[in-house]
């Protein structure tokens, strides 16, 4: 677990950070890429792995869509894992634990080092299909998923579940929400994600940091726990460890179109200083970077539609951020991406933390 040591050099209170491992995977740097649906695919997680996340997951796929995925062009990328980025975990839900143990099977199949079950997605089309965080109201069924996955998948690949802290605030909710927990561990799973709004919250309202306390004081020392939301800093990274002795964090919306949270974390936990963001030359070599990785990925003809998104993103870094954005929505080649880029970009200048403000309300599932 990371403690704090009694005094740094400056006379204040010093955190030291623990590699984490997770089973038998060792991570690293306990600061890594939250599963995002719709952007954590292979180019967002080898740009924040090059920066940095010493683990990422992938957008979370349903186990439907799983067992029904073939190597046609236009859905293989889902199964895409690049050389550089192991360990790096897979992330799937569903509705009925036969076909989710099935379901984990096919992301072994391609080569997930970890396979995270989704038990926190809280979009109103999810809990209408009695997936994602609607599995917090009913612990019987919600373990035997993590039981039947934990069967099926191969001992050395580690099993974790990602949780929200109850499907809404009620006091027989918690206790769902621990009967829950308990399951897993007996079951064997690894780890534990554990954002700290409800399912009932979606999004709105601060992320209860203290309920996390309270999770890492129930478990065990071999049972990991993982900290997420309210994560759109490296301070708050590191102060998310240090208030609630959590083993690691995942930064999800924190980290789209700004991998550097990952390094910027690294040296702050080194002692070191913040940098200054990124300069205008420094965000452009990384957008270029992205969108090559799009194209490989996908197809040149599909990269720059799929750009548009993490574009607008990497824009708020931008001082100019009102007008820079608008340049993107529009992107139909890598002429009018380049051609964008010299615009605003040309002249190298300073950049900014993005504001806490334009942290949307991307779906982290």
């Amino acid at each position: 677990m990371n403690q704090i040591l009694p005094i740094d050099t400056a006379g204040k209170p010093q955190l030291q950070l623990q590699p984490l491992k997770i089973g038998n995977v060792e991570i690293g740097f306990p600061v890594v890429q939250a599963a995002l649906s719709g952007y954590s695919d292979l180019p967002m997680r080898v740009i924040a792995r090059r920066h940095g996340a010493s683990y990422s997951v992938c957008e979370v796929m349903l186990d439907q869509f799983l067992l029904s995925l073939t190597k046609r062009q236009k859905t293989k990328h889902f199964l895409d894992i690049a050389d550089e980025e192991h360990p790096v975990g897979g992330q799937l839900m569903g509705a009925e634990p036969e076909q989710f143990s099935l379901g984990a099977m096919k992301l072994v199949e391609a080569g997930f080092d970890i396979i995270d079950v989704n038990f926190g997605c809280p979009v109103k089309k999810v809990l209408g299909r009695c997936r994602g965080g609607f599995h917090l109201s009913q612990p019987a069924v919600a373990i035997d998923i993590l039981k039947r996955t934990r069967d099926i998948v191969p001992p050395e690949i580690p099993v974790t579940v990602k949780m929200r802290r109850g499907i809404d605030d009620s006091a027989e909710a918690r206790d769902q929400f621990f009967e829950i927990l308990d399951g897993a561990i007996a079951a064997g799973l690894a780890a534990a994600t554990v954002h700290g709004r409800t399912v009932a919250q979606r999004y709105i309202g601060p992320s209860r940091w203290g309920f996390l306390r309270d999770v890492t004081q129930h478990v065990g020392d071999d049972f990991k726990i993982l900290g997420s939301g309210d994560l759109f800093t490296a301070e708050d990274c590191l102060r998310m460890i240090e208030e609630t002795g959590v083993d690691g964090v995942t930064v999800a919306r924190g980290a789209i179109g700004n991998p550097w949270v990952f390094n910027q974390a690294r040296r702050l936990a080194e002692g070191e200083p913040l940098l200054p963001p990124p300069t205008l030359a420094e965000q452009a070599a990384v957008m270029r970077e992205h969108f090559d990785l799009c194209e490989q990925t996908y197809s040149v003809e599909r990269a720059p539609l799929l750009m548009r998104k993490f574009c607008i993103k990497y824009s708020q870094n931008h001082p100019d951020y009102e007008v820079v954005r608008l340049a993107f929505p529009r992107l139909k080649t890598r002429d009018d991406f380049e051609q964008a880029l010299a615009r605003h970009y040309g002249d190298d200048g300073p950049g900014r933390f993005i504001p806490r403000e334009l942290h949307g309300s991307q779906e982290e599932c």
